[in-house]
């Protein structure tokens, strides 16, 4: 048991853990808040060790912990819109207490800072994609995994992924052109 324990935690820290700030970006793109795409990566972890009986020592990590990540975001999107949305009596009551409540002078500087970054247009357009396209293009845009990386992560074939990128690029490029035009792009 001390021998699996030692032989997971080298793993975890030469294959899984590098990857990160990676699986956090791609979670807050999914969910667009702090708080849940830190329990999305906790979670994404947390199934890895369970699991790590079946990884491969040496091979992608990374797109292994993505398809994990996918999964717990599915799972976890279909049984939030099973029940009801869940509200903290005592937050509602704080907040309507206090004249200056934390949640309005709140300011997330990823927002901002990816917001200046790629601009209110670009970030506009993606959030307004289906989430299956959404997901292609950050997944190979954003995150540069292969069409075949991407194919097995999100568990379509390949031929869905080019097709999905294909039309996800035409649709973007059409809500974007204005805004490309007023930049100074042709």
């Amino acid at each position: 048991m001390v021998a699996l324990e030692t032989n997971a935690a080298k793993i975890f820290d030469k294959e899984f853990y590098p990857h990160v700030n990676a699986l956090y970006n791609f979670a807050y793109n999914l969910v667009k808040n702090e708080d849940d795409a830190n329990d999305l990566v906790q979670e994404t972890y947390l199934r890895a060790f369970k699991a790590i009986d079946s990884y491969q020592e040496g091979t992608n990590a990374r797109a292994w912990l993505f398809r994990i990540l996918k999964n717990n975001f599915i799972n976890d999107y279909r049984k939030k819109n099973v029940r009801p949305t869940e509200v903290e009596y005592e937050e509602v009551l704080n907040f309507h207490d206090e004249e200056d409540t934390p949640y309005s002078t709140y300011s997330d500087l990823r927002i901002e800072l990816f917001d200046h970054i790629v601009g209110d247009e670009v970030t506009k357009a993606l959030e307004g994609l289906p989430l299956e396209y959404r997901m292609v293009i950050l997944l190979r845009d954003f995150e540069d995994f292969s069409y075949e990386e991407i194919a097995k992560i999100l568990d379509i074939p390949i031929g869905t992924v080019r097709s999905r990128l294909h039309r996800t690029r035409n649709v973007l490029k059409e809500k974007l052109k204005d805004y490309a035009k007023s930049v100074g792009f042709e």
